[in-house]
């Protein structure tokens, strides 16, 4: 029993509504001079409400059929009958659309109220079954049968009619609050019938679980039907009234409004209701069947949403548990088809992408040999290593394309929380998984290649060491049960292709490293870089400026001038956005109508981008005594160093400047000891010592320099300056000494050979140790180039000074040349 329907025991109250009360307005055209005959009853369609006998009820009207229809009962002083339309939603129903059972009910009142809408209150008199509808204009009236519920009393009906008595007064009694009329009309009730009746009115139930109880002529049937649903009711009051006792007293508003959800969905749950998330909790559940999980995920996936089954919307963590089994999933637990590797197709892939890089391409080649002839194998992680710009990344996109797999690439640079890698735990306020999960769900499958991108410039924080947690991603024994803190579960990551992208290996901790196969990039000769240009960069560039290949032109002596003069670096970046200026500069005059096309040649690149970054200071650098040319290595590639030395009136002392490190101040300091020691053999006064101090000094010094390999430059120009013998100006070295004089083997031979051959250099001299990484240097810079190899220092000394008879006299010109 609810109380929203108390308000239909007090009928009076309608007169209070404004109007005129009692007082039966004119009836409409509709009805005018009507007779009804006296064996027909006139017919009151209802919607979604049922009238029991004995039960005064207010109905409202705003049909013309139904006015039409009070109003002439109203005039002759007749009764109604009230029926149920099958259909709430007919707005003129008919014979057919409504029910065959309902009851006789007197007008009690007849209000107006102000706003032209029509009320009545009626009160049931007794059943009745419509045999046949006489009229359906203006009104319907039908030929009815009255039931006679008159019964005979037995003790089975009188033990029914107390305990469906005690049975409302308990339901009333749990009730918040009850008018005394209607407990004093349970109490006084004292006919089976009308106390059924009474009952069934006020019950919440249905209006069709209403309609069935009016039908139900049978008193014993009815009692028994009325009494089922009246225990029910009473169960959940209970329940109700028993949860709200334990928790009223303590609880603020939030908590409050948490624990009416939780009573309402414990009620509907009672009730066998449905709490508007079944259809959530089954797409959830045939998403969880169709997502192929293992067998412990499935079981966890359906433990949570057994939880958020139970939980109200509003809950606090409701919203976590449904992104968690959102997240469990989207991931790609099944393991896809995946189409055989195509070797041949694969090589023109690589071929397509990139220029060169034969050595790279071999080795990229075998790999995915391997992967074809051994799918289910443990695959090397491959780690490509080299400068900025030279194409790492775009290497991982073509392996990706030869393999016919989805590409995803995570970025590491900057990445100093171990939750990054691994994820937050899920008591976290957002938490999410860490990014190696979320590449996977992004690319959609098991089986993608992942590329790892800088992974050099990951460092560690108060948050934990992010490179420690990459050990079990990069490792094939164990990311076959990866354990993402978010997930809380094992994720197969054995199919995952990892590629990891590095410009310094240095920053990489040992165990990491030691985990990936290291293919070193080197940087681009000049020739390559032209083809790279001509290839890819000019028809790029030219796309992203909105102009035609017809309409702009740039010949191969520009793209030359562009690399020697405007840029100098191991890949093609800088080289690319060179392009880009040229072309936009031509893009302006073509947009304003001044142009049609352009041809651009070495001449006119003065003109467009201004004139030359970078100048050829090799021979004036080298032009007198002192100055020897060295090679470096830099984590953007190879390079030339000038060592310049000059002696001034002193003790013997050594000055070094040019913001050495202290590997390279100590290499400086046995070249000196080198010298002194050996000044004869190299054709120096030793008197020299002792009345000059030396200065050595590395230009560029706002630039840290580090490192041994400077040893052989730093002999070969304290040699010069002593002796007064110029460097040969197209030759460069490197190398390590030691005081007995030996050549000692340097590392990044390849990238020191191709800065030589960029700066235009044709002699190198290198350490007889290092033949061994010959293989390593292009070929464009071997053809170029002609290779010393030096097993002690008097191979350098020999090889690079001019004659005596060339040298340059004056002591002034090293100053000269270093200012």
């Amino acid at each position: 029993m609810t109380h929203p329907d108390f308000d239909r025991f007090a009928p009076l109250r309608m007169a209070d509504a404004g109007g005129t009360a009692g007082d039966i307005p004119p009836a409409n055209n509709g009805g005018a001079g009507l007779s009804v005959p006296a064996d027909q009853l006139i017919i009151l369609p209802v919607r979604s409400v049922v009238l029991f006998p004995g039960v005064v009820m207010p109905v409202a009207i705003a049909r013309p059929s139904s006015i039409a229809a009070a109003q002439q009962a109203a005039r002759e002083g007749r009764p109604v009958g009230i029926l149920m339309q099958r259909d709430a939603a007919t707005d003129e129903p008919g014979p057919t659309d409504l029910h065959r059972m309902g009851v006789v009910a007197n007008i009690l009142r007849y209000v107006t109220a102000p706003d032209g809408t029509h009320h009545l209150v009626c009160q049931g008199e007794q059943r009745f079954r419509v045999d046949e509808f006489a009229r359906e204009k203006p009104f319907i009236t039908a030929r009815v049968t009255r039931i006679d519920e008159a019964v005979e009393p037995t003790s089975e009906i009188e033990a029914r009619f107390v305990h469906l008595q005690s049975q409302a007064a308990e339901a009333l009694e749990l009730l918040p609050q009850v008018p005394p009329e209607l407990m004093a009309a349970v109490r006084g009730a004292n006919s089976p019938a009308g106390l059924a009746d009474l009952v069934a009115a006020y019950l919440d139930i249905s209006p069709d679980e209403k309609q069935e109880l009016l039908e139900t002529v049978d008193i014993v049937s009815r009692m028994n039907k009325v009494s089922r649903l009246l225990a029910h009711r009473i169960e959940v009051l209970r329940l109700s009234q028993e949860i709200g006792k334990q928790t009223r007293a303590s609880l603020d508003e939030r908590q409050r409004e948490v624990l009416l959800r939780e009573q309402m969905a414990a009620i509907q749950k009672q009730l066998g209701e449905d709490d508007g998330n079944s259809q959530e909790i089954a797409d959830l559940e045939a998403a969880i069947a169709e997502a192929g999980m293992p067998a412990d995920v499935e079981q966890m996936a359906r433990k949570e949403l057994g939880r958020l089954r139970r939980m109200p919307d509003a809950g606090a963590e409701h919203g976590m548990i449904r992104t968690y089994l959102d997240w469990l999933i989207a991931l790609p637990w099944k393991l896809p088809e995946t189409a055989p590797i195509d070797i041949a197709e694969a090589r023109k892939v690589l071929d397509a992408d990139h220029f060169g890089l034969d050595k790279i391409k071999r080795r990229i080649v075998e790999y995915l040999a391997v992967r074809k002839l051994a799918p289910n194998g443990k695959a090397p992680i491959l780690c490509f290593a080299g400068p900025p710009g030279v194409g790492k990344t775009s290497l991982g996109q073509s392996i990706a394309r030869a393999m016919g797999r989805k590409f995803v690439r995570v970025s590491l640079g900057g990445v100093h929380d171990e939750a990054e890698i691994r994820g937050h735990r899920r008591t976290y306020v957002g938490a999410l998984p860490g990014n190696i999960i979320q590449g996977i769900r992004k690319a959609g499958t098991r089986d993608c290649v992942m590329m790892l991108d800088e992974i050099d410039k990951m460092g560690s924080g108060v948050h934990g060491d992010p490179s420690a947690a990459m050990l079990e991603v990069l490792d094939p024994e164990q990311n076959g049960t990866f354990r993402d803190n978010y997930l809380g579960l094992p994720f197969d990551l054995s199919r995952v292709v990892f590629i990891a992208t590095a410009n310094m290996l240095d920053t990489i901790p040992g165990p990491l490293r030691d985990r990936m196969e290291i293919i070193t990039l080197s940087g681009y000769t000049d020739s390559e870089k032209l083809e790279i240009a001509k290839r890819y960069l000019v028809r790029r560039q030219l796309e992203a400026n909105g102009v035609s290949p017809e309409q702009v032109e740039i010949d191969d002596d520009a793209l030359a001038a562009l690399i020697r003069a405007y840029t100098r670096e191991a890949g093609v970046r800088n080289l690319e956005r060179e392009v880009g200026r040229v072309v936009r500069h031509v893009a302006v005059d073509i947009a304003e109508g001044t142009a049609t096309q352009a041809h651009i040649t070495a001449a006119t690149l003065p003109d467009l981008i201004g004139p030359p970054v970078f100048e050829d200071e090799v021979a004036l650098r080298v032009s007198v005594p002192g100055v020897a040319t060295g090679l470096a290595w830099t984590s953007v590639g190879g390079d030339i160093l000038f060592i310049e030395a000059t002696k001034i009136p002193g003790r013997g002392g050594l000055i070094l400047t040019g913001q050495l490190g202290d590997v390279m101040k100590e290499s400086a300091q046995a070249a000196m000891s080198l010298v002194k020691s050996r000044a004869a053999e190299f054709g120096i006064d030793p008197a020299v010592f002792a009345s000059n101090d030396v200065h050595v000094h590395v230009p560029a010094g706002a630039t840290p320099k580090d490192g041994p390999s400077a040893g052989v430059a730093m002999v070969t120009a304290l040699v010069s300056l002593l002796s007064g013998r110029t460097v040969r100006k197209d030759t460069a070295m490197t190398g390590e000494i030691s005081l007995r004089g030996l050549v000692l083997p340097v590392g990044g031979i390849k990238e020191k050979v191709v800065a030589a051959a960029r700066a235009g250099l044709s002699r190198v001299m290198l350490p007889a140790r290092n033949r061994r990484d010959y293989d390593d240097i292009p070929t464009d810079a071997r053809d170029r180039l002609e290779f010393v190899w030096l097993e002690k220092v008097d191979d350098a000394i020999a090889n690079a000074l001019e004659p005596a008879a060339d040298a340059t006299a004056g002591e002034a010109a090293p100053l000269r040349a270093a200012g």
